[in-house]
């Protein structure tokens, strides 16, 4: 039983290991003032006033960031609304095609899914002038890439719902809307905020579908990385890497502490 216990924690630390330590070598690495990003050149803070000082970089970072949380808010709404109709509704005309197309762009590579909101937007664009390929095209395309994965989230958290509460407020005079904001919201809000970090993620880290649906001046931050990693990486990428690092280390550690006082809210509720 000891042995196979060590087995078990050898094989552990050694995915922790494989998973972590490139993201842990990037860290360092990005407080050496050598000019290679593999090569330690003793400590410095350099890269980190050359990256705030490269406004090619904090503009394709603000953009990606203007962009995930566009989409990612939009999707919450639309995957709310669409994992309600599939949980709440019973079988109605069109469910069948609506709970198709909430699956397909999750099973869709996203290579195709890109070629495809191409053609869309061009053809749009031929006929009606509307959209001109940068950003706006960017957010319809990543809003219907994030909302099936919304869909899913919310659409789980709502069969699992315990309904009684729902029909307590309805049998005493609640209406439908009234009963939505006040009972069902509150209780599926935890799924609701892991949806659309779920969205923001998604959203920040596509390159594929950004890079077929963009125009000239609406580069994000993935293709301006990827752009950049042909040509070598530099040790301002580094400098970048950490800290995106540790705005979602940050950002997780706040949005579980969140979910679980929600959580415990509502049981003891």
């Amino acid at each position: 039983m000891k042995r196979q216990s060590w087995w078990l924690w050898a094989v552990i630390a050694a995915g922790y290991a494989f998973l972590y330590i490139p993201i842990i070598s990037v860290i360092v690495y990005s407080f050496s003032a050598s000019r290679l990003a593999t090569v330690w050149g003793g400590f410095s803070l350099r890269w980190y006033g050359e990256l705030f000082g490269n406004q090619q970089i904090l503009d394709a970072l603000g953009r990606s960031l203007v962009i995930s949380a566009t989409a990612a808010t939009a999707a919450v709404f639309l995957g709310t609304a669409s994992g309600m109709a599939l949980s709440r509704f019973g079988r109605f005309p069109g469910r069948g095609v609506l709970s198709l197309m909430n699956s397909a762009p999750m099973v869709m590579p996203d290579v195709m899914l890109g070629l495809s909101s191409l053609l869309l937007f061009v053809s749009l664009q031929q006929m009606t002038g509307w959209p001109q390929r940068g950003m706006t095209t960017i957010m319809l395309a990543h809003i219907t890439l994030t909302t099936c994965y919304v869909t899913v989230v919310v659409r789980s958290r709502l069969t699992s719902l315990d309904r009684s509460l729902e029909e307590a407020a309805m049998d005493l005079g609640a209406r439908p809307w009234r009963v939505f904001f006040l009972i069902t919201l509150p209780l599926i809000a935890p799924a609701l905020l892991a949806g659309w970090l779920l969205a923001f993620t998604l959203s920040l880290d596509d390159l594929v579908i950004a890079s077929f649906t963009s125009g000239p001046g609406a580069s994000t931050l993935p293709m301006l990385i990827y752009s950049k990693v042909k040509l070598g990486v530099t040790p301002e990428i580094n400098a970048l890497a950490t800290l995106i690092i540790s705005v979602v280390a940050v950002g997780v550690a706040v949005a579980g502490g969140v979910m679980h006082r929600l959580d415990a809210r509502r049981n003891r509720g």
